[in-house]
């Protein structure tokens, strides 16, 4: 019997031995979160949207398209962070998030970007917004489903990201701080 077949329930709500429920929302650590977010310039951030979109996809809305909702995260970011919101609620979980001041302090950290050298470097604040949604994540995760993979090791694309993505990093903060010439 292949793994995803002794995953599935049973007709009249049992479930058949071995099945572990899915988490309801993306998990993974607060570590590995702002680690990768940092390392990536935020490119993990929208992964991170994209894979919350695919699981919410798969669990209630099947017209939604997680790639544009990724893609277009600043606009659906508040959407995203409400549904954990109300989940957390509905599930009594004592950590709170306020949906509308993450995610507004979450778009505008995400467009500081633009500004010079070096105050642009504040964005990457804007994971620091996400934290506290993903520990409201976590907990979900953990009363939906207790025996869901909570994603924090370190895959070895991860490692490569980070190592990459960090050397990158350093040399872009010694350049932005390397008075001219």
């Amino acid at each position: 019997m292949s793994e995803q077949q002794s995953q599935r329930p049973t007709i009249a709500g049992e479930t058949a031995v071995g099945f572990v429920s899915p988490a309801m929302y993306f998990p993974v650590s607060l570590l590995k979160l702002a680690v990768m977010s940092t390392c990536t310039f935020g490119f993990y951030e929208l992964y991170w949207f994209y894979k919350n979109w695919c699981i919410v996809r798969d669990r209630e809305e099947p017209h939604i398209m997680p790639f544009w909702r990724a893609f277009f995260a600043p606009i659906f970011c508040y959407s995203l962070l409400k549904r954990v919101q109300v989940t957390a609620e509905a599930q009594r979980i004592q950590r709170s998030i306020a949906a509308g001041p993450l995610a507004a302090g979450w778009f505008v950290f995400t467009i500081l970007a633009r500004l010079p050298d070096p105050y642009w470097l504040a964005t990457f604040l804007a994971v620091a917004l996400l934290l506290p949604v993903q520990a409201a994540v976590n907990e979900i995760n953990l009363v939906a489903s207790p025996k869901h993979d909570p994603n924090s090791r370190f895959t070895s694309w991860n490692i490569v990201g980070v190592v990459v993505g960090g050397l990158f990093l350093a040399l872009v903060l010694v350049g932005t701080f390397l008075p001219p010439k």
